[in-house]
C-alpha cells in the first residue's frame, strides 16, 4: 500500500478536537486561521496519502472557515498549489477582489503564497485535496495564477478524467506500493497542468486574435538562435500544445514558420547592396543561424543554391532565373 496517515477527531477528547484539526490542516497544507460554529465538538476525518513530493488527502469535515493572511504567509510558506475536488457540500472563496462559489463536481485551485478566505456550508463537506509543490507544475506561474480561484468543472473532459483518477486512487490504494507513489504523482501533476492550461486557454484570446501577436513576437526575435516554441508559449502565457494548434490552421508548424522567416530575411540581405561587404556567416548569424554550415545547408535546402551564389546574382535575379522563395 501507499504510505498514509489517518486523522479522526472522534479518537480525541471533545475539547481537543478542533485544536487538533487546526494543527492537522496547518501541517497538511499551510498555517491558517480556522473558525467553526462547531468548534466545541468538531467532527473531521482525513486520510493523508503520500506520493512523495505530492500528497492527496480525502477528507470530510464540519462547517469551517479557512483564513490565510499575509502575516501567516510571511511566517511560513510551503510554496504549493492546492487543488480541491468537492464531493459533498458547498463552499465560497475569496482571493482579494475575486470571489467564486463551488459545489459538488467542482475543482478549485489556490496558492499558498496568496491570502484567501474559504467558507464551507453548514453541513459536512467532503473533498479530495491535492498538494503540489509549485516547482513541479510544468506551467508558467502567470498561467497558473489566472486559474487560481476559478471554478473548474469535473463533469467533462480533462476535469472528469482528473476526478476519476483521484476518486479511483483514494478508493483503494492497496494495489500500489510506496515506490509507485512518485509515478502516480507524475500522472497526477500532468493531469492538473492540462486542466489548468485548458481552462486558461478557453478564456484567453482565441486563436485568430492571438496568432498575429505571436507572429509579430517571432519576427522581432528571429535573430535569437535560442528562440523556441516553448519560449514563445511561455511569453504568451499559453501551453505549447495550444501554440501548435493555432498554427495548424495556417498549415505550418511553429518551427517551420521561424525557419522560413529567417531564410527570407537572409535572402533579402544577400540581395541588398548595403550588406554586400558583410561576410555571409554574419548575415546568417543576424537571422538566427550562428553556425555557418547550418545556414548554408538550410539556405541550399530552401532555395536550391548556396548563399554565396545568391549574393553573386546581385540585387535582381538574372534573366530566366525563377523567383526564389523557400521551398520554391
Amino acid at each position: 500500500m501507499l504510505q498514509e496517515s489517518v486523522f479522526d477527531s472522534g479518537d480525541l477528547a471533545v475539547g481537543d478536537r478542533f485544536d487538533a484539526w487546526c494543527e492537522r490542516m496547518g501541517s497538511t497544507h499551510a498555517p491558517m486561521r480556522l473558525e467553526s460554529d462547531h468548534a466545541a465538538d468538531y467532527r473531521a476525518h482525513q486520510r493523508l496519502i503520500d506520493l512523495g513530493a505530492v500528497s492527496i488527502w480525502p477528507t470530510t469535515f464540519d462547517q469551517l472557515v479557512f483564513v490565510r493572511t499575509p502575516e501567516l504567509i510571511r511566517r511560513s510558506d510551503p510554496e504549493v498549489y492546492h487543488l480541491s475536488l468537492v464531493r459533498a457540500g458547498a463552499a465560497k472563496a475569496s482571493w482579494g477582489e475575486s470571489r467564486a462559489a463551488y459545489g459538488v463536481g467542482d475543482f478549485h485551485l489556490n496558492d499558498s503564497s496568496r491570502p484567501y478566505e474559504i467558507w464551507t456550508g453548514q453541513g459536512p463537506t467532503s473533498a479530495v485535496g491535492v498538494e503540489i509543490p509549485k516547482a513541479l507544475l510544468p506551467l508558467p506561474a502567470r498561467t497558473v495564477q489566472q486559474a487560481v480561484g476559478r471554478r473548474l468543472s469535473a463533469h467533462a473532459g480533462l476535469g472528469a478524467l482528473l476526478a476519476h483518477f483521484l476518486t479511483d486512487l483514494v478508493a483503494d490504494t492497496s494495489p500500489y506500493g510506496p515506490a509507485d507513489g512518485p509515478r502516480l504523482a507524475t500522472i497526477l501533476v500532468d493531469l492538473v497542468a492540462a486542466l489548468v492550461a485548458q481552462a486558461v486557454e478557453a478564456d484567453g484570446p482565441c486563436g485568430h486574435a492571438l496568432l498575429p501577436r505571436v507572429k509579430d513576437f517571432i519576427r522581432r526575435n528571429l535573430h535569437d538562435p535560442t528562440l523556441t516554441p516553448a519560449q514563445i508559449a511561455d511569453r504568451h502565457h499559453i501551453s505549447r500544445g495550444y501554440l501548435h494548434r493555432i498554427f495548424q490552421a495556417e498549415g505550418e508548424t511553429v518551427a517551420a514558420y521561424i525557419r522560413r522567416n529567417r531564410l527570407e530575411g537572409a535572402h533579402r540581405d544577400l540581395a541588398d547592396p548595403a550588406w554586400a561587404g558583410s561576410p555571409i556567416h554574419v548575415v546568417g548569424a543576424r537571422w538566427g543561424f550562428p553556425r555557418a554550415t547550418d545556414f548554408t545547408r538550410a539556405f541550399r535546402s530552401a532555395y536550391g543554391i548556396a548563399p554565396s551564389e545568391r549574393r553573386r546574382m546581385g540585387p535582381r535575379p538574372e534573366p530566366g532565373t525563377p523567383h526564389l522563395s523557400p521551398g520554391g
